[in-house]
């Protein structure tokens, strides 16, 4: 008898032990280099928790979290614009309890707009994580001027423009026009009214554009050769080339860059609560920060991670961003169904017309 509940009390500290060791693993979805093994080593190290990631995309996160309502994972990683809708529909999300979190390490800007934009009746669901932007890509000689989107329609620059068309330049084109179009998304017709002008300006600026380019290279090519002086690009490639040719730079617009940012949520059914928020805080010290933005060339939410940047990332970011124009950056929220219709036939109009 004696032996038989030796055996039982072993078991039962068998099984808790099994239960603590599944209890201590974080379980990650998110994209590709987000987790770095480096900050995974430091990070189990530091806790003793064991880090399993599973890598993703915004459409594969939501199938997978909305397959299972919010089970498999304790962290995921899912783009500031893509929760509040999917959480209204399918709560697949916890609301983020932000005492939690280490709020003196973000940038308050960075934090109050994912607070609001992924806002759910009187909860919010995300932290932010890191960011980037789009905005102009510059020959500053023989641009010196270009400070702002409306540049895109300067006669002064005619045959040495370059921008995509879509949806971010009809954005862009309002904001520099001094409106918001974010603040139209609650009301459709004046949202489309907005719209329809940008879209006849466009129109109308159609013969000073060198052409719409149809992806990144093609973009660095055409300001390479110098047949293009102004354009409307991204952060990272307006840095490549100020690389080769200290004359091209990325230049945030007076009137905001227009910014993206991923983040940080806790599934519904999220087994390990603790270490996910451990990991959210742990991944937005500043020294961890910096090691991921010198490794992937993001930024980060992260308000101590600049001075722990190498030198020429820094030096990019200074150039490019003062505090006023991280705090003027325009974070897309969620996009209204119907306004994407709206754009694609707005910009099927300028597409077509001469």
């Amino acid at each position: 008898m004696k032996r038989i509940k030796i055996l039982s009390t072993l078991l039962v500290l068998a099984i808790g032990s099994l239960s603590l060791q599944a209890q201590e693993t974080l379980k990650i979805l998110t994209w590709k280099g987000y987790a770095p093994q480096a900050l995974v080593e430091k990070f189990e190290k530091q806790t003793g928790i064991k880090v399993k990631v599973t890598y993703s995309n915004n459409e594969e996160m939501i199938a997978k979290l909305r397959a299972t309502r919010g089970a498999g994972f304790d962290l995921a990683q899912p783009s500031q614009d893509r929760i509040s809708s999917i959480q209204k529909k399918y709560k697949i999300y916890q609301a983020i309890d932000y005492s939690r979190i280490n709020e003196k390490n973000i940038i308050g800007s960075m934090l109050k707009a994912v607070k609001k934009n992924t806002k759910v009746k009187n909860d919010s669901y995300a932290v932010p994580f890191n960011y980037g932007t789009s905005g102009l890509i510059v020959n500053t000689k023989l641009a010196p001027k270009a400070l702002d989107y409306d540049a895109l329609l300067n006669k002064a620059y005619a045959g040495k423009i370059t921008y995509r068309l879509k949806r971010p330049t009809l954005l862009a084109i309002a904001f520099a026009q001094g409106n918001n179009p974010f603040d139209k998304y609650s009301n459709t017709e004046e949202y489309k009214e907005l719209m329809t002008q940008v879209s006849k300006d466009l129109m109308k600026g159609k013969k000073i554009v060198k052409n719409y380019y149809a992806n990144g290279d093609a973009l660095l090519e055409l300001l390479r050769s110098g047949e293009v002086v102004v354009a409307m690009g991204w952060d990272n490639g307006g840095w490549k080339l100020h690389k080769e040719n200290k004359d091209i730079d990325f230049i945030a617009p007076k009137s905001g860059a227009l910014g993206w940012i991923d983040t940080f949520t806790i599934p519904a059914k999220a087994k390990n609560v603790e270490a996910a928020y451990k990991w959210i805080n742990f991944m937005l010290e500043a020294k961890n920060a910096a090691y991921f933005t010198n490794k992937e060339n993001y930024g980060t939410a992260s308000k101590g991670a600049g001075k722990y940047l190498n030198d020429e990332i820094k030096n990019n970011f200074n150039r490019s961003f003062s505090k006023a124009d991280i705090d003027n950056i325009n974070w897309y929220p969620p996009v209204p169904a119907k306004l994407e219709k709206i754009e694609a036939k707005l910009l099927d109009k300028i597409k077509a017309s001469r």
